[in-house]
């Protein structure tokens, strides 16, 4: 069965994202390059709309970005993905906080054949990079959660299929962020993108009204900034017209010479607000007159997404599962690779169910059925665990997972009575960790690893800080609403602003030797209405965060208020208190320092930071 055709299946009533015609313009205009008819430059901004970004290594060595439009993955895709890891890449692939697929290390000529292969599942890289219109992401409870206002997918879906290929999409001055939620929760950091929809109902006089809270202007780096409400309530069928105006004031008035203060909140902050909502207002006029920006169905009377009504095939037996684990290829290439461990029912402990229970599995708003959340270390699957998955998905599921910010995978419409069928094949296929959405749960960028523009190995550190929690449950209780998000550089790919705990690679110079250490920031997080970012606390060498950590939840312990969250806590503490509680580990006397601390976590040479020009805004 084609997956792609099936509209049961595929993303759940989506069709096709992809279009050959591009992989056609890449195979041509790489050949241009390769003759000499276009520059380096003229290549560079041309291959980031396609979704290939140079790494920082000086040989052949490329990231393809895969767009995953809502974080929503069909099972044929999964297929795709694990034959692009296994024959392109190092073995496995990298799920971004942005619902996307990363593959590292690919040489040029893999691109081409990667993409076909990609598309033929329905999957594209078109505009995954480069100065365009990013990856629209969505809340994966959609559809599925009891307090939601409505299924946002049907509305980011069409947002998507609307910019994918538009005129402007492609020729922006920088990179354009856009977020769905329905959920009180902002499960999709709305807050923090270019443009923000929170669903929300209107009661009129001819019943109820679908719309959206618009907010615009979000982002974190150099200026974290919260999106500043738009429309307190916009109907749904405007969304696109609200959309294509907003991106032809950006594109019109945006600043294309200075890369690194041109995203679109510092064209508001430049404007003013009222000066850049008269040019909107003019933008809106023309859009109306064009008649463009319609939706592609009633807004107010959606698709719907129904429970799985087919034969859904026999499940993989528990010890298949783990055979193809232990007998897949091995992953290559440099870097920090998985290390999935298949566990067998004999082999779990009394208690691993209950915890993972607890954490990864919640009731769906349909009766009968759970979400369950497979937690991904490092958000890296190998392409026996990407198999996998597509036939667990197939089975116990819809046909689909969603990807998540946090680089987890959500299964959806699984039975509550095969939960525990679910887990058992999970395990064996080395995805069973528990403590989902908890501090255990450590998101991280690709860091030093790959990219042009980092500090430090921010993979190293989220390794090691993820296995401690692991280890450590009496510490993941103490602080159940806290989040530890890392960064290898100020850019916030791990989302280190809006984290409680957040941590942004750095470095200090002893003498002619360097230490990478982290920034330490406390208190950030996404509410309903606005992002709050972490204040700056310390500046700690790398090895001894795991020991910070541990100061941070006894200064929580000790000094918390009655039913204070620790993020609520590191919010309003007197910073001056952290720094008491965290000032000798700042310290760098020379005599103190053994030689591990001039060598970065996930590394086994001596610390050489290098920061490239980076190609994110080429």
């Amino acid at each position: 069965m084609d997956a792609i055709e099936d509209r049961k299946i595929a993303g759940r009533g989506s069709v096709t994202f992809a279009d050959e015609a591009d992989i056609d313009e890449f195979v041509d205009t790489l050949g241009q390059f390769e003759r000499g008819e276009l520059s380096a430059d003229e290549w560079r901004a041309f291959r980031l709309v396609r979704g290939t970004y140079g790494q920082r290594q000086t040989d052949d060595a490329q990231m393809l970005r895969v767009k995953i439009p809502q974080g929503i993955l069909s099972a044929a895709q999964l297929q795709a993905l694990a034959d692009v890891a296994e024959r392109h890449s190092r073995g496995f692939g990298h799920i971004t906080t942005r619902q996307n697929l990363q593959f590292h290390f690919m040489k040029l000529d893999d691109v081409e054949p990667a993409m076909r292969r990609l598309a033929a599942a329905g999957l594209t890289t078109r505009e995954a990079c480069g100065n365009t219109v990013r990856n629209v992401t969505a809340c994966p409870y959609a559809g599925t959660a009891a307090d939601e206002a409505f299924d946002v997918t049907p509305y980011a879906d069409a947002m998507s299929r609307y910019l994918l290929r538009h005129s402007l999409s492609a020729s922006l001055p920088r990179k354009f962020k856009i977020a769905f939620e329905g959920c009180p929760t902002d499960h999709a950091l709305t807050a923090i993108n270019d443009i923000g929809w929170r669903a929300r109902v209107h009661q009129s006089a001819i019943g109820s009204v679908r719309g959206f809270r618009a907010t615009v202007g979000g982002g974190t780096s150099i200026l974290s900034r919260s999106g500043r409400e738009l429309f307190d309530f916009l109907p749904a069928g405007e969304m696109l017209l609200v959309a294509e105006a907003i991106l032809r004031v950006f594109h019109r008035f945006g600043d294309y010479e200075h890369k690194q203060r041109n995203r679109m909140k510092f064209l508001i902050d430049s404007m003013g607000w009222t000066a850049w909502r008269r040019e909107l207002v003019l933008a809106l006029d023309g859009c109306r007159a064009e008649g463009i920006g319609v939706l592609p169905f009633d807004p107010d009377r959606p698709p719907v997404e129904a429970a799985p009504d087919w034969d859904r095939g026999p499940a993989p037996a528990v010890f298949d599962v783990a055979s193809r684990l232990l007998e897949a290829r091995p992953t290559s290439g440099p870097g920090l690779h998985p290390k999935p461990r298949a566990i067998l029912p004999m082999m779990m402990p009394n208690g691993d169910l209950d915890r993972w229970q607890a954490t990864n599995v919640r009731a769906q708003r349909q009766e009968g059925y759970a979400l369950v959340v497979a937690t991904v270390p490092l958000g890296d699957l190998t392409g026996a665990q990407l198999r996998v998955l597509a036939d667990l998905s197939a089975v116990y599921g819809d046909g689909t997972v969603r990807v998540t910010p946090e680089q987890n995978l959500l299964f959806r419409w699984v039975p509550a009575v095969e939960v525990f069928e679910l887990y058992q094949r999970l395990a064996a296929a080395g995805l069973s960790l528990p403590g989902a959405g908890t501090v255990a749960d450590v998101t991280s960028c690709p860091g030093a690893e790959s990219c042009r523009i980092a500090v430090t190995q921010s993979r190293g550190l989220a390794s090691l800080l993820g296995e401690l929690l692991h280890g450590r449950p009496d510490l993941v209780a103490a602080v159940p609403d806290l989040k530890i998000k890392i960064s290898g550089c100020p850019n916030g790919c791990g989302h280190h602003h809006i984290a409680g705990l957040g941590l942004q690679g750095s470095l200090r110079r002893i003498g002619s030797r360097v230490v990478p250490h982290y920034f330490v920031t406390l208190g950030g997080g996404v509410g309903q209405r606005e992002a709050s970012f972490g204040r700056l606390a310390a500046k700690i060498p790398a090895r001894r965060l795991p020991e910070a950590l541990e100061r941070l939840v006894r200064l929580y312990l000790a000094e918390r208020e009655e039913s204070e969250g620790a993020v609520q806590f590191f919010q309003r503490v007197d910073l001056d208190r952290v720094r008491q509680r965290l000032g000798d580990l700042e310290s760098l006397a020379p005599e103190a320092l053994v030689p591990a601390d001039y060598v970065d976590l996930g590394e086994t040479v001596e610390f050489r930071p290098e920061i490239q020009q980076g190609e994110c805004s080429a």
